[in-house]
């Protein structure tokens, strides 16, 4: 779509002739980048419930409740983190979020007590990876894009899943092999390999360097910093509360949270342990989830730019549900076909629910959507993090995650139906032009031009 040239004004870059690939593709692809080497923390709670068992003693459901403050402070920074975006810049905060990660993965090997687990996982890890949340991902694709949204918003939310599919397999062979303190300095080394590649070469707008948006018809001057960044994001929240679609999109991601992040990514690998299959096996699949993952969330991004959303949703939810009720009889030491089958089929309903999230927060909220969405996040991962802990603590009363598995189905049948309830925004109606007083309608089609100032004929 052609571009067209703005005048100058104050600081304002000129606006440059679009080159042939828009540099909204390289922001992407670092974006893309970054998430992919910041999702090594999001590998890692999963392998480290048995080993920190066996070495400390701790319950599962202590070591679930510091897995569960991490995923929520994940989903409570991230409505903040999108504020502080818009008040310094993406690139300070995402290269401060990730060194924050490195920080409190590193403490982890001196610890010595569960309070530390919270406290260096659960913290300070949880804060640094609510600001490199999916509001991250919303934020470039909100201010570089305005054509192919839902389409790029499916390959950033798939480049978690792409990491999951790197890190999973070597952080599962270091725990086997050589205790999981390496895999937690891994962990650390890779977010801040990230750094230097956010600073460089990440911009926080076009108009930094000349253009317009991908798409734009015009080109958009770089918006001044926005202050009370905090008091910001609270007040969003209280616009948001008082309309109906927040809370349906809270209440349908919530159940996502919980059946993903909090049970699956959790969870999965200690439950095939417990029926024999070996932890690298375990984590071998849930990296197979990830490259489907991908396909999945690719696809649903182009779904989202051709489809009605909340239909999509519906469809996603309903699916994950049965998926989820079949789990625990496809369990075992070995895996099998129907095993196999149930990985890619969930896999690619794994974060499918992103792009149509985003893009109905996007049609309900405007230019508010990335906070709006943060608090949407905030929900799944406040689900995920409920389930992290119930989970851990059924599998201590129970002796199994039976339970769990049959408890999350059915919360995703009722996701389901919440997606169908959420109402589409009206369309603005359309003004009907009201003749000037003294005029007849019949006196033909009336043009600004041809009245005077009163409305009267000249």
């Amino acid at each position: 779509m052609t571009q067209t040239t703005a005048p100058r004004t104050g600081s304002e870059q000129p606006l440059r002739r679009p080159p042939r690939i828009h540099r909204a593709w390289f922001v992407a692809a670092v974006t893309f980048v970054t998430i992919i080497g910041a999702a090594a923390f999001a590998s890692l709670p999963g392998l480290l419930i048995e080993p920190l068992h066996e070495d400390f003693g701790w319950s599962r459901g202590t070591i679930g409740f510091a897995v569960s403050v991490n995923l929520a402070l994940y989903g409570l920074t991230a409505p903040f983190a999108a504020a502080l975006m818009d008040r310094f810049g993406i690139r300070r905060v995402v290269a401060v979020a990730l060194s924050v990660i490195a920080i409190g993965s590193a403490l982890t090997v001196t610890m010595t007590a569960a309070w530390q687990l919270v406290l260096y996982w659960g913290v300070l890890v949880g804060l640094g990876s609510g600001s490199m949340a999916l509001a991250f991902a919303a934020t470039v694709t909100n201010r570089w894009f305005v054509q192919r949204r839902g389409l790029v918003t499916g390959i950033l939310t798939a480049a978690g899943a792409s990491g999951q599919l790197v890190f999973l397999p070597l952080l599962s062979w270091l725990v086997e092999n050589h205790r999981w303190e390496p895999a937690s300095i891994t962990v650390a080394l890779s977010a801040l390999a990230v750094v230097p590649f956010v600073w460089l070469l990440l911009r926080d707008h076009p108009a930094d360097v000349g253009l317009a948006a991908y798409g734009a018809e015009g080109f958009t001057p770089k918006p001044d910093p926005v202050p009370g960044a905090a008091r910001r994001a609270v007040a969003v929240l209280f616009r948001a509360a008082r309309t109906g679609p927040f809370w349906l999109l809270a209440g349908t991601f919530a159940i996502c949270g919980a059946s993903t992040n909090g049970l699956v990514k959790t969870h999965f690998v200690p439950a095939a342990h417990d029926h024999g299959m070996p932890i690298t096996a375990a984590a071998s699949l849930l990296a197979v989830i990830g490259v489907f993952d991908v396909v999945g969330t690719i696809a649903s991004g182009w779904f989202t730019d051709r489809f009605e959303a909340r239909r999509l949703l519906a469809v996603y939810y309903a699916l994950r549900g049965v998926s989820l009720l079949f789990l625990p009889v496809l369990l075992g030491p070995s895996v099998e076909p129907p095993m196999i089958f149930f990985i890619v089929f969930y896999g690619l309903d794994w974060v499918a629910t992103v792009p149509p999230t985003i893009a109905l927060c996007r049609e309900h909220y405007g230019d508010d959507s990335a906070i709006v969405f943060g608090w949407v996040l905030a929900s799944h991962q406040i689900g995920a993090a409920v389930v992290a802990f119930a989970g851990g603590v059924a599998r201590d009363v129970f002796g199994e995650y039976d339970v769990v598995w049959y408890a999350s189905g059915a919360l995703c049948a009722a996701a389901a139906l919440m997606a169908l309830v959420i109402r589409r925004k009206p369309l603005p109606k359309a003004v009907p032009a009201v003749a000037p007083q003294g005029l007849s309608s019949g006196s033909g089609p009336i043009r600004t031009k041809d009245l005077n100032g009163d409305g009267s004929r000249p």
